[in-house]
């Protein structure tokens, strides 16, 4: 192999085999050189998906391909088989996939036409279904090594022999094409990398992550739960999880309330006929539940944004008004597929933490600025790392490309002005403005986006808002739309990810554990507890007939922050024993001081 693998032109990855084709002279072009980098990973783990492929196809004859792209941190394949498979196979996979790389093969692409490939596969019904997504006079490339081949876009390594570090990961089900009405193919996950040092690193972390999977967690912690009889996606918050998520929309009601934003509160039902005006119904309705009634169709909220459009609209509004913040914790309701739920990560109904700015377009620059620093305060609280992209207009989009190009640009100057790095995001947009993602990144190094700040022209236009400016004329406001969280579901599911569910002291679902020695020190215990309660500091008593011991180990598997132990000494002199499970320390003081030291913690939060 050459010391690269591929070359960019015009901004577009090409093989080495691709440009051999098209007679391109790579010594001229950018190069991608094999490495553990962004653009050359997704070449690697493309040719790591079709060796996969070329091995069950070897163990499994019976094995019809669909696709295998590659994702964010590996790829995956579908296929239709016979033999049930499962992860005690995957072992077996990769040892063939190791033979198969011995074997050196190149790594070839010949192109035909899509008539000659509808011909080629016409006994292939999935190379069929995917032909159907490619235009009629698209040409149609074919990558080939040893005694397989498949369609494909590449970009590929010319030879198999250097895939070297790689694995297998998981077996799941998909349904074709993403279509629950379509059969359910099997998929195998993998990824692979360019040394060794690489992979180790990515799987400690796989490993990692699943002792903090925040399904676990959230069993073992008792903080929600699901249950198919209600319905997949709809997470059920038990009362540990209930007291975690009541603090933390307390502290935000506060945070809002500081920066100046009204409480309002929007329906979860309106007419159809509403969200046919924003362009929810035509851009956003498969999304959507509807209901009827009286013989008049209503869509259940997918977002808040409508409701607060009716709270501008109850008012005459003045310039001296603006700039106008409402904020909701708003429950939404979205149609996601069965087969992409996937704990508080992806439910059908969520809360977010939805506030709408209405403001003159002037205004727009200085309010998002004012996000930003509302974003900084909230993630610096949770230890967050962050980065910003601003998404821009995508295919399905209603109103004007100067009106984008406006919204766009205020975004920008917002984030340049602040000299805040971002990326572009292109077409990632909602289809009613632009935005900025906040996309965090979490203990694990894992991105995850949650906020979002979008510029809209667009629903106040449709809607006709108003506000008589300093001539006295009728104006158009800007219609802010902005989420710190996201939703409290995925937040708290990253949050507990990210801190192994060892939450932080002022939302923890209970902060002391006091553990009384014997049945005579129980009184004081629940004294302590009661006041502790008038702090608004959740706290349990561990008194069952068990040992000390016993119920200090079950108190930190429960991952409560402070441990308190109550005995003669401690009720004679109205003092504490404290361990502090955080901070791996232990000592005593007095009640005031405890009560102190609890009242400096919840003050420690900045937003």
């Amino acid at each position: 192999m050459e010391n690269f693998i591929a070359i960019k032109v015009d901004n577009k990855i090409i093989d080495l085999q691709s440009a051999k084709e098209k007679s391109i002279n790579t010594k001229e072009q950018e190069k991608i050189y094999f490495d553990n980098s962004k653009e050359s990973l997704e070449i690697i783990r493309h040719s790591t998906a079709h060796l996969m492929a070329q091995a069950i196809k070897i163990l499994y004859p019976e094995a019809d391909f669909f696709v295998g792209p590659v994702i964010e941190d590996g790829f995956y394949y579908d296929f239709r088989i016979d033999t049930k498979i499962g992860d005690s196979d995957l072992k077996n996979i990769e040892k063939k996939m190791k033979e198969l790389v011995k074997k050196k093969y190149e790594i070839t692409k010949y192109i035909i036409t899509k008539k000659q490939a509808l011909e080629k596969f016409k006994n292939d019904d999935l190379k069929l279904e995917v032909l159907k997504r490619i235009p009629e006079n698209a040409e149609i490339g074919i990558y080939k090594q040893g005694d397989f081949e498949d369609l494909c876009r590449g970009p590929h390594l010319p030879n198999i022999k250097y895939i070297k570090f790689f694995k297998l990961t998981k077996v799941a089900g998909a349904y074709l094409g993403g279509d629950e009405s379509r059969e359910m193919l099997t998929r195998i996950y993998g990824t692979a990398f360019a040394t060794k040092e690489a992979l180790k690193e990515h799987l400690n972390t796989i490993e990692e992550a699943k002792k903090r999977d925040h399904r676990k967690l959230g069993n073992e912690l008792k903080l929600f739960t699901f249950d198919e009889e209600v319905g997949g996606g709809l997470p059920i918050w038990l009362p540990n999880g209930a007291r975690l998520r009541s603090k933390l929309e307390n502290l935000l009601f506060k945070a809002h309330r500081k920066r100046g934003y009204e409480p309002v509160r929007g329906p979860e039902i309106l007419k159809s006929a509403v969200w046919k005006v924003s362009g929810h119904y035509e851009n956003y309705g498969e999304n959507m539940y509807f209901t009827e009634i009286d013989g008049i169709e209503y869509g259940i909220k997918p977002m808040n944004c409508l409701g607060h459009i009716k709270v501008y609209q109850s008012d005459v509004r003045s310039y001296r008004d603006l700039p106008l913040k409402f904020f909701e914790y708003g429950v939404v309701h979205r149609h996601e597929k069965s087969g992409v739920l996937h704990g508080l990560f992806r439910v059908r109904e969520f809360t977010q933490d939805d506030a709408h700015i209405f403001c003159m377009p002037e205004q727009i620059k200085d309010n998002v600025i004012e996000v930003l620093s509302f974003v900084d305060d909230i993630m610096k609280s949770f230890g967050f790392q962050y980065e910003m992209e601003i998404s821009t207009k995508p295919t399905k989009a209603i109103g004007n490309d100067d009106i984008w190009e406006k919204a766009t640009k205020g975004l920008m100057d917002a984030l340049d002005s602040n000299k805040i790095n971002y990326g572009i995001d292109e077409g990632g947009g909602a289809f009613y403005g632009p935005k900025i993602d906040i996309k965090i990144t979490d203990a694990l190094k894992r991105k995850w986006q949650c906020g979002t700040i979008q510029v809209d022209f667009n629903l106040p236009e449709r809607f006709g808002l108003e506000y008589t400016d300093k001539n006295n004329e009728k104006a158009r406001p800007v219609m802010l739309h902005r989420a710190i969280l996201g939703s409290f579901e995925r937040f708290i599911g990253i949050l507990t990810e990210h801190c192994a569910g060892e939450f932080p002291f002022f939302i923890a679902p209970t902060q002391v554990i006091f553990i009384p020695i014997a049945e005579t020190h129980l009184e004081y215990a629940k004294k302590l507890q009661q006041e502790l309660r008038d702090l608004e500091i959740d706290s349990e008593i561990s008194s069952k007939n068990e040992s000390l011991n016993k119920r200090i180990r079950m108190a930190e598997k429960q991952r409560v922050p402070l441990l308190v132990i109550l005995g003669d000494k401690e009720v004679e002199n109205e003092t504490i024993s404290l361990r502090d499970r955080r901070e791996r320390k232990q000592s005593n003081m007095s009640k005031n001081e405890f009560k102190k030291l609890l009242k400096e913690k919840m003050d420690g939060v900045i937003f």
